[in-house]
């Protein structure tokens, strides 16, 4: 999840497990030169990105490790379909 539109950019990134998480957990978040390492790590990974300003500066004030709050639920359940869909097309290619 990014943030550019500023000259401060944010990203954070979340983790979900089905089987052990009731929700997506924060992973990290950054500002700045933080936010761009964070991105780059994901770049390097193969993770997607998802360039959402809004969404990335509610998620901003999760600390680490936190479970995303109920009322993103249904935002970041359509941020994981995204993902999902991604995933599945990489695989297929």
């Amino acid at each position: 999840m990014t943030n550019d539109q500023s000259s401060s950019r944010t990203a954070i990134a979340m983790q979900y497990n089905p089987e052990s998480d009731y929700a997506p957990r924060v992973t990290a978040v950054g500002k700045g030169r933080l936010a761009d390492e964070i991105i780059n790590l994901a770049i390097s990974r193969n993770i997607p990105i998802h360039h959402d300003p809004h969404l990335a500066d509610m998620l901003s004030s999760v600390d680490y490790g936190d479970y995303i709050p109920p009322s993103l639920y249904t935002v970041v359940a359509e941020v994981l379909a995204y993902v999902y869909r991604i995933q599945q097309k990489n695989m297929g290619a």
